[in-house]
């Protein structure tokens, strides 16, 4: 029996997406659930699984191109056996060799086992994936895998290893060459977003400084009985997500948004955390996380940094959203001003913790200090009330009594 092998249902927001990869040729066994292809789409790569056991028959679709819900990528031949000698692939010469490199690498990993994330840096390190110790689930690669088989030094002697792929393009004087590559989907919509929230938004930031210390002894007393209990490390996070949600309840219009000519007042609070990731900045959201707790927060954002980071986000991790938090800390930055994630109407930016002289009680004394930013949009949100919401950010969080009793 034939099955159409067809594009999953995309949501509204998302008109089309790209079939990245084959990971399966036509005239090759497949099983049940193993995927056969990626689509990206402009916020997420997707999978396309075998819906039975059976022998691809056709391919129909071409990698590099665009394709929309319910088209139709190959057929499948349920039951079928693969033929001892290798079908022809049903894709045109030229278009075969364009995916050649995505299909040896799919080849060699057991059945194009890699995860797209994984398979970008095996592909850009020129690593053989048959020569890399798997330790994930059902014998796949992780980031992990890759990176420990980078740091032996039999990996860095390999001809060709840890080296990026040869430039596409040269021009100038000898020795110095240009590397010209297209954007990938995720990048040109956070491109398009960024512009369109500077175009559409009157966009204003303002800071303030944060005395952890408090917050820091807190978490110094209690973060192993935390772990223990709970399973995961109590970071700094959760407090700034607790902190924010008070915030937020004392000024709404924090949490509102525009639609039109009206202004949006969500009665809920659902925090996007950004997570960085090889291929740019992911908000997933956190919902309704006035109900959670610290554990649940610490839990939920370790499940989505991991998901993110592996390519298996989903467009419902990613949709929706009343404020957000970015922190730029992680990568060393003392200070930045954040942009808006539309249609939201303002996003907490934090930074670096570093020790510094500060007057306490008429005493100079050295506090953990953390500079704080708010961009938000001035035309519905007053300079007021976003100075007064850092100002609530900060007395929380040199107060942590306060995120327990809300007050």
């Amino acid at each position: 029996m034939s099955i159409e092998i067809k594009v999953p249902q995309l949501p509204e927001s998302v008109a089309d997406a790209t079939l990245v990869t084959w990971h399966k040729q036509a005239g090759q066994a497949v099983t049940r659930d193993e995927n056969l292809a990626d689509l990206e789409t402009d916020k997420v790569v997707l999978e396309v699984p075998a819906p039975v056991s059976g022998v691809l028959k056709e391919l129909r679709i071409v990698a590099g191109t665009s394709v929309t819900s319910g088209q139709v990528l190959a057929v499948l031949e349920e039951g079928a056996v693969a033929a001892a000698a290798p079908a022809k692939a049903a894709a045109p010469a030229a278009a075969a060799a364009k995916a050649a490199p995505a299909a040896t690498v799919a080849a060699a990993n057991d059945s194009g086992k890699l995860a797209p994330s994984v398979r970008r840096m095996v592909e850009e390190k020129r690593l053989d994936p048959s020569k890399i110790p798997a330790t994930g689930r059902d014998g796949r690669i992780t980031k992990g895998d890759v990176v420990e088989y980078l740091d032996k030094p039999a990996a860095k002697s390999a001809p060709g290893a840890g080296k990026s792929a040869a430039p596409v393009a040269t021009a100038g004087a000898a020795g110095r060459q240009d590397q010209r590559v297209p954007m990938t989907r995720l990048r040109a919509r956070i491109a398009e977003r960024l512009l369109e929230a500077q175009h559409t938004q009157a966009q204003l930031t303002t800071f303030n400084e944060v005395d952890l210390k408090a917050v820091m002894d807190l978490r110094a007393k209690y973060k192993d009985g935390f772990e223990k209990k709970h399973g995961v490390k109590l970071g700094f996070m959760s407090f700034f997500v607790k902190a924010a949600v008070e915030a937020l309840k004392k000024f709404p219009t924090v949490n509102a948004s525009i639609e039109g000519n009206d202004i949006v007042y969500h009665e809920y609070y659902d925090i996007g955390v950004a997570v960085s990731t090889e291929k740019g900045l992911m908000v997933p959201v956190l919902r309704d996380v006035d109900l959670q707790g610290y554990a649940d927060i610490e839990k939920n954002i370790g499940s989505f940094a991991s998901k993110a980071r592996e390519g298996k986000i989903t467009l419902e991790d990613l949709t929706g959203g009343t404020f957000s938090i970015t922190n730029g800390g992680t990568f060393g930055s003392l200070l930045s001003t954040p942009i808006v994630n539309m249609p939201q109407s303002a996003i907490l930016g934090m930074h670096a913790t570093k020790e510094r002289p500060m007057v306490v009680n008429g005493q100079i004394e050295i506090r953990p200090m953390m500079y704080v930013a708010l961009s938000y949009d001035h035309r519905i949100i007053d300079g007021r009330e976003a100075v007064q919401f850092l100002v609530t950010i900060k007395d929380c969080l040199e107060d942590p009594a306060r995120l327990l009793l809300s007050v």
